[in-house]
């Protein structure tokens, strides 16, 4: 370790079990993961291959790595082998492969000297493994409706089992904890938060945004269905004055490729496509307004923008759909649902330029309170805590530990 002190908690050892590889665009399962290792070894677990793949693509050994051995020492990637891959039938094999590859990730953290183990679940797929290995403690993390559905449905058995069954429950929205925090008293809300650095210091116009006449109304994200395509396409029409810019990749949703090709045959309308964490914070800070305008139903009151945070370290003017986890913002975030109050509420914003050194030291103070080293050092103190009282002391109180992650881009 370079600095001898990282992890905070050498002999505690994490096994994470993740719903993509870690070179796949970051999630909020990154943001946590990697600072989760200033405190903890940590051993994010990739998806195994798929049976054809393994067969297809040949041998391959598995590979361990360490991608910041500077600044996260405690965090390494295990890809498991081609002959342990994802079987899904017979049952008694595809738990075999399963036991096994959890042994190995717990054989990562053997030899870095690990006596306690905790399991952290990221999708309700990997329930099996409460009953194929040994924790000392178990977390599910539940960071979306995993349903995808825009209509509200009963919670599968696998997830509510889940929820029944670990030692201790992280939620990240105000809808989820309505829906799912009544199933385990060891259930707390963590939300989503930002690199507050990264977005908060000032940076250069990017060069593609340059050329773009102001006012530029803008969204950075995924372009995916669960955005409220017809209230863009009402916009862009109705204020033709104005620069509506969308940056970020397409989501393969079918259903919304038609009405994103429409969208980019508005002169008014700029597409400029995907971008490295590092250069997607210069863009909200040359925004004039910042948008969130999802679609309003029940999938869309379980979410919690990543980009919510990230706006306001800008310190620029957002409008949003009112859904519920913004509805706990709207001192500093104007909610909008109509296309009239839509068109209202950015209208105000430019007429009133809204971006005073009160205004933006405001939107700022909220972002940094949800900085993710802030976040996770919360979720740090609450693992320690279950893992005993000797633990739960030695983070009291909680270290403020500062640094950055380095990724890809931060979905949703």
């Amino acid at each position: 370790m370079s600095d001898g002190i990282f992890p905070l908690f050498p002999e505690v050892g994490v096994v994470a079990l993740v719903p993509d590889h870690w070179n796949d665009h970051w999630q909020p399962r990154h943001q946590v993961l990697t600072r989760l290792a200033r405190f903890f070894n940590v051993v994010w677990v990739n998806p195994a291959q798929k049976l054809q793949a393994a067969v297809l693509e040949g041998r391959h050994p598995a590979r361990v790595w360490e991608p910041y051995p500077d600044l996260y020492p405690g965090f390494s990637v295990y890809d498991p082998e081609f002959w342990l891959p994802t079987i899904y039938r017979p049952r008694s094999l595809s738990d075999f492969a399963f036991r096994r590859r959890l042994r190995h990730a717990d054989n990562l953290l053997a030899k870095r000297g690990v006596r306690k183990r905790v399991l952290y679940i990221w999708r309700p797929n990997f329930v099996r493994a409460l009953d194929l290995a040994k924790f000392d403690i178990s977390c599910y993390h539940v960071d979306d409706e995993y349903s995808f559905s825009a209509v509200e449905l009963p919670i599968q058995e696998a997830e509510k089992r889940l929820l029944l069954s670990v030692t201790q429950v992280f939620v990240h929205s105000p809808g989820l904890m309505e829906r799912k925090g009544q199933f385990n008293p060891n259930t707390e809300q963590i939300p989503n938060g930002v690199d507050f650095h990264a977005y908060a210091q000032v940076r250069a116009e990017p060069d593609d945004l340059a050329p773009i006449p102001r006012p530029r109304i803008g969204y950075t994200g995924w372009l995916k269905k669960h955005l409220d395509w017809p209230l863009l396409l009402h916009l862009s029409e109705r204020h033709p004055d104005w620069s509506f810019v969308l940056v970020g990749p397409v989501s393969p949703h079918p259903e919304v490729l038609a009405l994103i090709e429409k969208m980019k045959c508005r002169r008014n309308v700029y597409l400029l496509g995907d971008k490295s964490t590092e250069a997607l914070a210069s863009y909200p800070q040359h925004f004039d307004v910042c948008i969130m305008p999802y679609a309003s139903n029940d999938y869309t009151q379980c979410i919690y923008p990543l980009k919510l945070h990230e706006y306001l370290a800008g310190g620029q003017p957002t409008v949003g759909t009112r859904i519920r986890s913004l509805e706990n913002f709207a001192q500093v975030v104007a909610l909008a649902l109509t296309p009239d109050e839509w068109s209202a509420a950015i209208c105000q914003v430019l007429r009133l330029g809204d971006n005073t050194s009160e205004k933006v030291r405001a939107r700022q103070v909220v972002a940094r309170q949800h900085d993710w080293q802030i976040l996770v050092g919360r979720i740090a103190r609450t693992i320690a805590h279950r893992l005993g009282e000797e633990y739960g002391e030695r983070l009291e109180p909680a270290p403020q530990l500062g640094c950055s992650a380095r990724g890809e881009f931060s979905a949703d």
